[in-house]
């Protein structure tokens, strides 16, 4: 097996309104390149009870209503890169445009009809997957960066910043994942970190030096499909998880 096979990728996968099965399996995706980081804020709705100013020292705060739990994730998606299986539907394995990758995920953020009488319009609930993480909620708020064009002016790369919340705190939910992630937390593979940009004026061999590769830079090159490694278009992703020769 693969380091790529191996590798555990996070999901998007729609729930039914109760937040309780999963449905719609033609409509999840998995993603091309997982994050780096996932943040998530917890928030409690705290108020002074009236009155509170007539007496002496600090008025105490009270609970009033629900929590809410936020996730905030970023993802990359890269036309030009190998697709993981279930990253386009029916089998799809390629794409000349990175926004047929991208509106799989903007899709949990549109409304649909939920069938009630008369019909009322709400985003799909969704369960954002990675290993033994799991996070449940509401597409709350989505921005699509298109970071790099074709020749013929087709978006090729672009990042995704998703806020997923829910409107309560619950205890953490740990998936099983059924084994220990293969290669271990020393491992380097492909897809663990998201994608290197280069600056202005920058060229392949000065990026693969600051990332202490510099005498891989031509293979480095090669695997990104860069066409002129000595000048960098600004805002470039290079993808530095390139196997080793």
């Amino acid at each position: 097996m693969n380091d790529e096979a191996a590798l555990a990728k996070a999901e998007l996968r729609q729930l039914d309104a109760d937040f309780n099965n999963e449905i719609n399996k033609d409509k999840w995706t998995v993603v091309q390149f997982n994050p780096e980081t996932l943040k998530v804020a917890f928030a409690n709705q705290l108020a002074t009870p009236n009155g509170a100013g007539d007496q002496r020292g600090t008025p105490a705060r009270q609970f009033v209503g629900a929590g809410t739990t936020k996730l905030s994730v970023q993802l990359w998606f890269d036309a030009t890169a190998p697709l993981p299986p279930g990253a386009l539907p029916d089998g799809q394995t390629s794409t000349d445009d990175v926004r047929k990758l991208t509106q799989r995920v903007a899709y949990f953020i549109t409304p649909v009809s939920n069938n009630a009488n008369p019909p009322q319009f709400v985003p799909p609930a969704v369960r954002f997957l990675w290993g033994s993480f799991q996070f449940d909620g509401i597409v709350e708020s989505m921005e699509e960066s298109l970071e790099f064009f074709s020749r013929q002016g087709r978006p090729l790369r672009a990042s995704v910043t998703l806020s997923i919340s829910q409107q309560k705190i619950t205890e953490f939910a740990f998936r099983d994942t059924g084994q220990a992630a293969a290669g271990g937390a020393g491992s380097s593979t492909p897809g663990t970190r998201p994608l290197t940009q280069a600056p202005a004026g920058s060229t392949m061999q000065g990026l693969a030096s600051s990332q202490g590769r510099g005498s891989e830079w031509k293979a480095i090159a090669a695997a990104n499909n860069i066409e002129n490694p000595r000048l960098l278009a600004p805002g470039q992703l290079i993808d530095f998880n390139v196997r080793r020769s």
